[in-house]
């Protein structure tokens, strides 16, 4: 018996270290470096002298606004991400070890989110269905360099709307004087308003339909309530696992 509770104790202690490790910065960098160098690199060979034609909407956002501070190198970007993440990692003096079991605990996880938006999806799809005029998707075949563009926004938008302006939300809140739930709470939906509202802005973005609009409010609520749950490294996983298969496997765009 007393072995037994030792096992059993041991699984759960792992499993709680599980939990938390996967959070951890370090290990978010390490899991979101293959998907970083996949956008970079793709979007340099493919695009030649134009890379922006491929380039992620926040990708191209954020650097539009490093170039107006005169910072204009390639992989400016890509190193204050890394640098963040370090920064973010030494401060909080987490230890300095990755364990592979997370790493493909994470990438588990980040399927599992995927097929469960790519279901969410689907229910909202027959809600819609139902409705007199519904809006449908555009269907479109992809390309290798859309793949690269949905990398790219698993990993910048997540970036963008999540890992900056969701936390720079909720500080704006608390400065209000709300609660701790509730500023958590209205930045969740306010920056879920606006990641849905990006998708539509500028001369490249899509054409505006309540389908659209309201699924990806509600991505960007489930965006953003996993990463307070999950952690940044799994949210971005999710993200781009989702964009792959529906962009490629399905072959549609939301």
């Amino acid at each position: 018996m007393t072995h037994k509770n030792n096992s059993q104790s041991e699984i759960a202690l792992a499993a709680d270290s599980y939990w938390s490790e996967a959070r951890q910065p370090l290990v978010c960098l390490v899991f979101l470096a293959p998907l970083l160098l996949i956008y970079e690199f793709g979007v340099l060979s493919m695009g030649g002298s134009q890379p922006e034609l491929i380039r992620n909407g926040a990708d191209y956002w954020m650097r539009s606004w490093l170039s107006q501070l005169g910072l204009t190198h390639t992989f400016l970007l890509p190193a204050l991400i890394v640098g963040t993440l370090l920064m973010w990692h030494m401060i909080l003096k987490h230890p300095w070890r990755i364990s592979a079991e997370t790493l493909i605990g994470m990438f588990a996880e980040s399927l599992l989110f995927a097929f469960c938006l790519i279901v969410l999806g689907q229910v909202q799809d027959l809600v819609f269905q139902q409705l007199p005029n519904p809006a449908l998707m555009f269907i479109e075949r992809e390309s290798a360099s859309r793949v690269v563009s949905f990398v790219g926004a698993g990993v910048y938008e997540e970036v963008m709307f999540r890992l900056l302006l969701l936390p720079l939300c909720y500080l704006i809140f608390r400065g209000m004087l709300l609660e701790v739930r509730w500023s958590a709470i209205m930045a969740i939906i306010s920056t879920s308003l606006i990641f849905s509202l990006a998708h539509y802005v500028g001369a490249s973005g899509d054409q505006f339909s309540v389908f659209s609009f309201t699924f990806r409010t509600v991505a960007g609520l489930f965006f953003a309530g996993l990463f307070f749950l999950r952690g940044f490294g799994i949210t971005v996983g999710a993200h781009a696992t989702y964009d792959i298969i529906v962009g490629v496997m399905l072959e549609t765009t939301a």
